[in-house]
C-alpha cells in the first residue's frame, strides 16, 4: 500500500498523508465491517425460523462434515473453503453450519451482483467481504492502483489470522463458469502465498444439493 501511496510534497507532508490514510480507510470500509455478533445472533435465529418453512429437513453429511473439521485442525495453515453456487441463500446456510460446528465465521466473498446500500451493509457486519469499488479501472495513476493494493493487503491479513474464508465460483445464473469475481478472490489468495503472507492454505471443497433451489 505504501508503494502505491507514496507522500508527494517530501517527508512532513501531514496533509497529504492524511489525504491518503483516510482514502485507504474508506476502501477498507468498503470492503469489510467489523463483525457483530448480536447481528449474527438474530439472523441465525432467523435463518433457523426460515429454514424451517422452507424444507421439510436439512441434512449434513457426517463423513464429509469429519473430513472439514479434520482440515480445521492442521495447525498454521488457513482454511480457504470452495464451493459451487446454486441460489442466493447459500452464504447464510454455508456460514451458519460452519459456525454451527465450531468452525468460527468465515469470511465470506460476494460478487459483482447488484446489491443495496442497506443489505451491503447488513451483509459486512455478517462477514461478508466485498471487491471495493474501482477494481475494474485500469491503474493511470497511484490513486487508481490503490483499491487492488489494499485489497491485498487485507487478504493477507485474513489468511494471516486463519480467518475461514468461503469463496463461490460462480454466480448462481451461470452454473459450471469460473465467474469473474471468482477469479479474482483466487488470485488474491494465491498472490497472498507467493508473497510469503502464509505458508500454505488448506483448499476445503463444499457443497449444497437442493431437491428444489430455492
Amino acid at each position: 500500500v505504501r508503494e502505491v501511496a507514496p507522500t508527494r510534497g517530501g517527508k512532513g507532508d501531514d496533509g497529504w498523508e492524511r489525504r491518503w490514510k483516510r482514502k485507504i480507510l474508506e476502501l477498507l470500509g468498503d470492503i469489510q465491517a467489523p463483525l457483530s455478533l448480536l447481528m449474527l445472533r438474530i439472523c441465525h435465529w432467523a435463518l433457523l425460523k426460515l429454514l424451517s418453512r422452507l424444507f421439510l429437513s436439512v441434512q449434513l453429511h457426517r463423513g464429509q462434515l469429519e473430513m472439514v473439521l479434520r482440515a480445521a485442525a492442521t495447525p498454521h495453515v488457513p482454511l480457504v473453503f470452495l464451493s459451487a453456487h446454486k441460489s442466493q441463500l447459500d452464504g447464510p446456510l454455508l456460514s451458519f453450519v460452519l459456525f454451527s460446528q465450531g468452525l468460527g465465521v468465515p469470511r465470506v466473498t460476494v460478487g459483482a451482483q447488484g446489491c443495496s446500500p442497506r443489505l451491503r451493509s447488513l451483509l459486512r457486519r455478517l462477514g461478508g467481504i466485498f471487491l471495493p469499488s474501482g477494481l475494474e479501472q485500469t491503474p493511470r495513476d497511484p490513486e487508481d492502483a490503490l483499491p487492488g493494493a489494499v485489497l491485498a493487503a487485507y487478504m493477507e491479513e485474513v489468511l494471516r489470522s486463519r480467518q475461514p474464508l468461503l469463496i463461490f465460483l460462480e454466480e448462481p445464473a451461470v452454473p459450471l463458469h469460473l465467474s469473474a469475481s471468482a477469479r479474482h478472490w483466487l488470485a488474491l489468495v494465491q498472490g497472498a502465498v507467493r508473497a510469503g503472507a502464509v505458508p500454505d492454505v488448506l483448499l476445503v471443497p463444499v457443497g449444497i444439493g437442493y431437491d428444489v433451489v430455492p
